[in-house]
């Protein structure tokens, strides 16, 4: 998963395609197993945009979308966000939740 700025984020979202954008801190244990989870979620969705971020070094999208926790997956779609999820729960969960997103697509 390829690590995003506050700018490719900003892209990620003016393009109006769907995205996913995964907000994870160093420091935490979910966080670390919520990785391994994206990325393997990242391997079987090829097509979609996943980008991960540091939620420490971007403080103003915590404030903007109203981060309450993390691990925290942001799916935008048309420009804005549409689900804010916090728990992962598992690889087929989160395969479903994002292969239902692009399915919309085509």
């Amino acid at each position: 998963m390829e690590e995003w700025s506050k700018e490719q984020w900003e892209t990620a979202l003016q393009s109006g395609e769907k995205a996913a954008f995964y907000l994870y801190t160093p420091m935490c244990g979910t966080c670390a197993v919520a990785s391994k989870m994206m990325s393997i979620v990242e391997q079987l969705l090829p097509h979609l945009k996943i980008g991960k971020a540091n939620i420490n070094f971007l403080e103003q999208i915590a404030i903007e979308h109203q981060i309450e926790s993390v691990p925290c997956l942001l799916v935008c779609d048309g420009g804005k966000v549409t689900e804010k999820i916090y728990a992962f729960q598992s690889v087929p969960f989160l395969y479903e939740l994002l292969k239902n997103q692009l399915t919309e697509l085509y």
